[in-house]
């Protein structure tokens, strides 16, 4: 079956995804509770999107399509404090993170669809070790060149998101030394990874989806778990590599800077993608993955090294005046404090510094979703 037509959308208009733990209030462990919170969600109108995930202690939130950080931001909180009060009725708590920091992978449940079903049986004990969280955020491209544009662009600025999103430094009850060690889990998947050097959007169907396709490895672009793909049926290109945040009001400041930038990216006057920019990808991915905003990376272009936090400060200050012309200020200010003070991966090494508790480190979770910034 051909890849289906990029369906064209107004270009940087974003949405967001957020994947939530569903947590216990007596151990703060995870809580296979998806059908019943689904259930009473359903009996009146949401303030957004929400659907299972892969297991049955999650469950993902999607935004409407939003064009400023204002918007963006209060519809994640009534969102937030929907949530919130439907858990208080069931008695279950929801967390933010990319990680549980002590659940046990082969004690989750898959959710009963049959997708995730298939998935299951296809990848076995990765389907269950899959119980980690992630934010996905949607750019709108005018066209699907316009889209493989950005998506190969920003190829160098994949280490911003991992660092000033990490939120998962605990698995499996340690402390893992990663900042983010949700993306571990991703990697494992056969199909992660960057997406294949292609520019132009009938090369890429016509040509490597096609190939792809008569594989029988792949029916859709769902089967692929690229850390930027492109999404044909939205009109979107999908950034995948950020652990879903603490708080909503750092997930909506991250999707403000990736609509930022790719506004700067579309004015093209940064020397255009090419293949050899990803010679250093992996290296610089997993420094971020591992040390967060104090890793080094290499610029592709330059091949100099500089640290990720200076990177993020010195694109900041370059993202200024896109930022004042799409009503992110608010936006960028947050992100230069989470540069400032550390991502939600150092504040819950903090949290646990004080208390030698994982749970407590769940409690903070917990209390950092419900009440506002860390």
């Amino acid at each position: 079956m051909p890849l289906e037509p990029f369906k064209a959308s107004d270009s940087l208009t974003m949405g967001v995804e957020l994947e939530l733990q569903l947590v216990n209030t007596y151990d703060m462990d995870l809580s296979s509770s998806a059908n019943d919170l689904l259930e009473l969600l359903g009996r009146k109108p949401f303030p957004g999107v929400v659907t299972p995930e892969m297991t049955q202690s999650m469950i993902e939130i999607a935004t409407s399509v939003q064009r400023e950080h204002g918007p963006l931001l209060a519809q994640l909180q009534q969102i937030r404090d929907t949530l919130v009060d439907a858990g208080d009725r069931l008695n279950i708590e929801l967390a933010g993170g990319g990680t549980h920091p002590f659940q046990r992978w082969f004690e989750q449940r898959i959710f009963s669809k049959p997708r995730f079903q298939e998935l299951s049986g296809l990848y076995g004990y990765l389907a269950k070790q899959f119980t980690v969280f992630g934010q996905h955020v949607h750019i709108g491209c005018a066209s699907a060149d316009e889209a493989l544009f950005l998506l190969h662009s920003l190829n160098r600025y994949v280490p911003h998101f991992i660092a000033l999103s990490a939120s998962s430094p605990f698995s499996q009850g340690v402390d893992t030394l990663f900042d983010s060690a949700r993306l571990n889990s991703v990697f494992a998947f056969p199909l992660s990874g960057r997406a294949p050097f292609v520019l132009s959007w009938d090369e890429f169907a016509s040509g490597y989806f096609t190939k792809m396709e008569s594989t029988g490895v792949v029916k859709s672009m769902k089967d692929f778990y690229w850390d930027i793909r492109p999404k044909p049926e939205y009109g979107t290109i999908e950034l995948r590599v950020c652990d879903t945040p603490l708080t909503v009001e750092r997930a909506a400041a991250l999707a403000c800077y990736l609509q930022a930038l790719c506004r700067h990216l579309l004015e093209r006057s940064e020397p255009p993608p090419e293949e050899d920019d990803y010679l250093v990808y992996t290296y610089n991915r997993f420094q971020a993955c591992r040390f967060g905003l104090d890793g080094m990376m290499v610029n592709p272009k330059t091949r100099e090294q500089i640290s990720i936090r200076e990177d993020v400060l010195a694109t900041v200050r370059h993202l200024a005046p896109h930022a004042e012309a799409l009503g992110s200020q608010a936006a960028l200010d947050e992100i230069e404090r989470t540069v400032a003070q550390g991502n939600h991966a150092t504040y819950l090494r903090r949290c646990y510094g004080s208390s030698g508790s994982v749970q407590a480190v769940v409690r903070a979770s917990v209390d950092a979703l419900r009440h506002g910034p860390a």
